[in-house]
């Protein structure tokens, strides 16, 4: 995971104004914080929009990024919730931190951000060098299906929100190419302000991967895989799913 490809993250307060309602996730990772001991690892944390309610839940966390900036909104969000995380600013495919955990998770879609074969086996290998044999590693990604991989090239409607501050509504736009050979879609957002000329857009490439491919990546990186859902409510991955969500058990 690389600082090139971080146009979506270069304003925090933005991230949070469009991400931070999103809890689905959470109830699911506190259900596997109850059956492990000792440090929760959360990748890709970002400003932390998971590791707070878990460290909230009387967790210990560890929360690590690439992007300095994301970080520093997560320390204060911390230091204002008087809560104790660890973050540490480094990046997870080349992890250093001298311990291991019995559940490493990262959530948000951040696997899709590691857009070679080779990125995606040096995240594997650095969860799997830091979990306990036995320890779970979480993650979701993106369905490769053909109504997510195939929209046409032009601008289409996403979704309105409320900004918080200027109470205005944004509308959101994306143009996506897919680059079939690669795996990689290229998406570009724009937000639109109501009764304004404002527009603000970001740029950003995501890597798609198919579901026995995942099976064969996980087994040769050590890893079993104990359950694949299509939501946070353990729906079983269906032809029609929208997301794939993980739970793995390192086996070696």
């Amino acid at each position: 995971m690389t600082l090139h490809n971080a146009d979506e993250y270069n304003n925090p307060t933005l991230y949070d104004k469009e991400n931070e309602a999103h809890q689905a996730d959470v109830p699911f990772l506190l259900k596997w914080a109850t059956q492990q001991q000792g440090i929760i690892i959360d990748l890709a944390c970002g400003t932390g929009r998971a590791t707070i309610p878990l460290a909230q839940h009387g967790y210990e966390l560890i929360g690590v990024d690439i992007h300095n900036a994301m970080l520093d909104e997560a320390k204060k969000k911390a230091e204002n919730a008087n809560l104790s995380v660890e973050w540490i600013e480094q990046d997870c495919s080349k992890l250093q931190l001298n311990m291991k955990s019995h559940l490493i998770y990262t959530v948000g879609n951040s696997f899709q951000h590691f857009l070679t074969n080779e990125a995606q086996d040096n995240l594997l290998s650095s969860v799997n060098h830091h979990l306990e044999v036995g320890g779970i590693f979480i993650f979701d990604t993106r369905f490769p299906s053909a109504e997510e991989l195939f929209q046409p090239p032009t601008e289409e409607y996403w979704r309105s929100y409320i900004d918080c501050d200027s109470q205005k509504k944004v509308d959101v736009y994306t143009i996506s190419n897919y680059d079939i050979l690669n795996q990689l879609q290229h998406y570009t957002t724009i937000r639109k302000f109501e009764n304004s000329t404002e527009e603000h857009s970001t740029n950003i490439t995501l890597r798609y991967v198919y579901p026995k491919e995942m099976e064969r990546l996980l087994e040769a990186n050590g890893f079993t895989i104990k359950h694949i859902y299509q939501d946070w409510n353990e729906t079983p991955v269906t032809n029609d799913a929208y997301a794939m969500i993980y739970v793995c058990e390192k086996i070696k």
